[in-house]
């Protein structure tokens, strides 16, 4: 049976293409599934209008992505922390704080979003990663000072 993906699937391929799949799979798991309809040419028409369009909206996002990660990339927070001998910390700079900071500044960054590479315990400038979609990634430099 011949069926056009309307979502990527694993094993078959990405959506909008056409494959032979065998019936029982089609009519049983990915038709009712949302996964895929029957190739027939007003289905194809349908199939490429919607695929248009998503194109165009992941466009316009990646954009945006594009310039928030420049924002990003500008930004520098500045963390006042009680901090013992040699310099260290009592606690951690965490994502939580990075993204609360963002977040006064007229940035919404999920706390999943940020990556540190590891835990930010001393003085100093530090830089974390913020992964933006598939793609996209920025660096934000990180300053942590002893509290007055």
């Amino acid at each position: 049976m011949q069926v056009i993906l309307i979502k990527e699937v694993e094993t078959l391929g990405n959506a909008g293409e056409t494959v032979t799949v065998k019936n029982g799979y089609a009519r049983n798991y990915l038709i009712p599934q949302g996964l895929a309809m029957i190739a027939t040419k007003s289905n194809l028409s349908i199939i490429e209008n919607k695929l248009k369009t998503v194109e165009l909206k992941e466009a316009k996002s990646r954009e945006n992505l594009e310039s928030l990660a420049n924002e990003l990339n500008k930004m520098k927070l500045n963390f006042s922390l009680k901090a013992g001998e040699d310099e260290k910390l009592f606690g951690s700079v965490t994502s939580q704080m990075i993204s609360d900071s963002c977040k006064d500044l007229g940035f919404t960054i999920d706390k999943k979003e940020i990556h540190i590479d590891e835990p930010i315990k001393t003085l100093g400038n530090h830089k974390v990663t913020v992964k933006l979609g598939s793609e996209t990634t920025a660096q934000i430099k990180v300053k942590v000072t002893t509290e007055e």
